[in-house]
């Protein structure tokens, strides 16, 4: 009953100074968005997506990454929206920096504005579920969930728990899990449902209609195969779909090839607790190594949001929202998510290049590779400051071998007359353990058999650039690097190469290599 009559008394304060706060509401700052992703220059990047239907608008919040292009960490201090009449039309507002954590959580340390969702509630409010970091408590892990409130998605907020967060390692049952990744559901009914979680550990609760009272016994879920992260809950039509995003890894998964990459796939259930089964994947890995949805219906159609790394300067902690259409197959029972094919903004056309590794299927002595690593990033066209480990191909196990060798195969002979390798390390020149740059490499191309390339000068092995060799033109349709390990007496250091250019003569346009793998050359 007290707890109620808060609730009421916070409601009623703010209702008391809505006149005020509309006059103060922050302008959008308006954005030609002709495709993905919406913010796109660099200025802004946003990420975790969560779209929101409120006064006849479609609203985004996001968090913003700040994360300097050579750090690998999420440096995320506050969140922002996105709103629209139209997402066709390309015409959005931008509204930065509407929350800091510690500005309205007086609990919570500043930053680490992780993803979070804002719902309307019965009353009209607008409640906004955020994961933050307290700053004064026992518990190993100290993210916790608070929950804002405020008439307007741009605020001002208030938190409506002050007493603290409402979910934590603490409450409302002690765990030991990271508590974050919130998703909530108003059901048709009036009753509300929380669920969140990372790390593989997905939690599920009903909240009684004051939006933040844990009501009933917590739900752990175990039958979504492969869920890491950013749950999202929806229903259509009677039928309740969890989207996530999962990395079950390897060459055969449904999902990614690549561990840290990471798809969307769902469940669905009857009922919003459960139980739930997998129906699979709806989002292939996009060009940041996370992946997060958020699906609304909006004027009769479904979107997905989700990021990207597709902005300028963009990279895996420097992510982007995109928006897309959702589809249903309801030829199916329950109604399945067709697979989304991402978008872009209109791009001009790629410049000529005499690097035609694009062209080629990529293929190693170690494969099929550790699911850390990616055989395809030896091709993508991407290098950056500081990789992660799908951004390699590496050779790396416990007993390393004293040489190994990455190759391209082309469908159709080609002529080249250079190459070039970009190395990764994180042990010097000569080390035993690690990652170390090759103590030598060498090119082959083949010609009924492996043949060295003929006149070739370069060959240097510094990592974090790219060390160029050149020789006289070869026509093939292989080509391989052999490089030799650093190390010696048994004991030798892992590889890696993140970028491998091979060069044509002259630039051409480029192109990409054809559905089906290029056969090996020497069977």
């Amino acid at each position: 009953m007290m707890r109620s009559l808060r609730a009421a008394l916070l409601v009623a304060t703010v209702l008391a100074t809505a006149g005020c706060e509309e006059a103060s509401r922050p302008e959008g700052i308006p954005v030609e968005a002709p495709g993905n992703p919406i913010l796109a220059d660099g200025r802004y990047y946003s990420a975790d997506p969560a779209p929101l239907v409120f006064d006849g608008k479609l609203w985004i919040l996001a968090g913003r990454d700040e994360a300097p292009a050579d750090v690998n960490d999420f440096i995320m201090n506050e969140w922002q929206l996105l709103a629209t009449d139209d997402p066709a039309s390309g015409k959005w507002l931008h509204y930065p920096a509407i929350l800091r954590p510690e500005n309205v959580f007086k609990w919570a340390t500043p930053g680490r504005a992780y993803a979070g969702q804002m719902v309307k509630g019965p009353d009209g409010r607008v409640y906004f579920y955020a994961p933050v970091h307290q700053a004064h408590s026992t518990a190993e892990d100290r993210f916790a969930i608070g929950v804002a409130v405020a008439d307007h998605p741009t605020g001002p907020w208030v938190d409506a728990h002050p007493s603290g967060p409402i979910i934590s390692q603490e409450r409302p049952e002690p765990n030991r899990i990271q508590n974050i990744d919130p998703t909530v559901l108003v059901d048709d009914d009036g009753r509300v449902f929380l669920y969140w979680g990372t790390f593989g550990q997905l939690r599920g609760v009903e909240l009684e209609r004051d939006m933040v009272t844990p009501k009933g016994d917590v739900v752990k879920v175990d039958s979504l195969p492969g869920f890491f992260e950013a749950p999202w809950l929806m229903k259509r039509d009677g039928t309740y779909y969890l989207l996530y995003a999962g990395n079950r890894a390897g060459p055969e998964s449904d999902c990614t090839p690549a561990l840290y990459h990471a798809c969307i796939a769902y469940g669905t259930a009857p009922t919003p607790l459960g139980p739930w089964t997998y129906r699979g994947v709806l989002l292939k890995p996009v060009s940041s190594t996370t992946s997060h949805p958020g699906v609304i219906q909006f004027k009769g159609e479904w979107y997905i949001a989700y990021h990207t790394a597709d902005a300028e300067g963009g990279g895996h902690f420097r992510r982007s929202v995109a928006i897309d259409r959702l589809a249903f197959d309801d030829t199916q029972s329950p109604p399945a998510i067709r697979l989304v094919t991402p978008t872009r903004r209109p791009q001009p056309a790629p410049a000529p290049t005499r690097n035609i590794a694009g062209q080629a299927t990529a293929a190693a002595s170690n494969e099929p590779l550790p699911v850390k690593y990616w055989i395809k990033a030896l091709n993508d066209g991407i290098t950056r400051p500081a990789p992660l480990p799908p951004d390699l191909w590496a050779a790396v196990s416990e007993t390393n071998p004293a040489q190994s060798w990455i190759e391209y195969r082309w469908e159709q002979p080609v002529i080249l007359n250079g190459a070039r390798l970009w190395f990764w390390a994180d042990q010097p020149a000569g080390a035993q353990s690690g990652i170390a740059p090759p103590q030598a490499w060498h090119l082959l191309y083949w010609d009924k058999a492996w043949k060295p390339v003929p006149n070739a000068e370069g060959y240097g092995t510094e990592p974090g650039a790219f060390q160029d060799v050149t020789f006289s033109p070869v026509t093939t349709r292989c080509l391989r690097a052999v490089l030799t390990a650093s190390g010696g007496n048994g004991r030798y250091a892992g590889l890696a190469v993140q970028e491998w250019e091979a060069l044509a003569p002259e630039p051409q346009q480029p192109r990409l290599a054809g559905p089906d793998p290029a056969a090996p050359c020497d069977h």
